[in-house]
């Protein structure tokens, strides 16, 4: 016997909640940000990176049907587009003598702690490499791309193309980042939006953004440029 279809309210939630959840958290760390009182509000950012991480996981992996995260498609031009936009995220500073941004997330923080550190460690990597480019694609590619071409979005295959939604997407991807880095995550839209319309695999493009965050962290270890977390 055939599962009845999947409500279209369940879809919208499916693509919709965990970014926003995962933005919400972020909010709240600032919020609670609170320089030299209590320790937890100092640096909020050392436990709502892994409280995000593990809610907005949870909440993929509760959703995970809803997506239809099939085997990834055309996956060397997923590998080349994730090499390129990290090598755009790099350039400033690798190649173009920008200063080193050095102020950030650093889990030097806990040096004295090796339990604490290989725990902050890990959950970074598993937030950057795991859940944003599941979160992160399942609501720029998975929902708003599609979204802005017609609002019964699982009805418009993944990659679909319209001029006004990939310029959309493009732009708000990478405003949505800091302004630090709003040149490179608005090439970094453009791209994963191509890997979207030639792939036609959201799955494609978690591929993309997880190899370009997983040299990403690399690199930050590497260098210790920790405002690039």
């Amino acid at each position: 016997m055939d599962s009845p279809p999947t409500s279209p309210i369940r879809k919208l939630v499916a693509f919709v909640l965990p970014m926003g959840v995962f933005i919400g958290l972020l909010g709240l760390g600032d919020a609670l940000r609170s320089p030299g009182g209590n320790p937890w509000l100092a640096a909020p950012e050392y436990w709502i990176y892994p409280l995000q991480t593990l809610v907005c996981g949870a909440l993929v992996a509760w959703f995970w049907r809803d997506y239809e995260l099939r085997v990834p498609q055309k996956i060397w031009f997923a590998i080349v587009i994730g090499l390129v936009v990290f090598g755009f995220w790099i350039a400033p500073q690798q190649f173009l003598g920008f200063a080193p941004r050095t102020t950030g997330f650093d889990p030097e923080h806990f040096a004295g702690q090796p339990a604490m550190y290989w725990f902050v460690i890990g959950f970074r990597f598993l937030r950057l490499v795991v859940v944003v480019p599941l979160v992160e694609e399942i609501f720029w590619r998975g929902f708003l791309l599609r979204y802005l071409i017609n609002e019964r979005f699982t009805g418009v295959e993944i990659g679909a193309f319209s001029w006004v939604s990939f310029a959309v997407v493009t732009f708000a991807f990478g405003f949505a980042h800091s302004r630090a880095d709003w040149i490179a995550a608005v090439i970094t839209g453009a791209l994963y939006n191509l890997v979207a319309c030639r792939t036609r695999s959201l799955t494609s493009c978690v591929v993309a953004h997880a190899l370009t965050n997983f040299l990403l962290g690399l690199w930050i270890i590497q260098t210790r440029q920790w405002g690039f977390w």
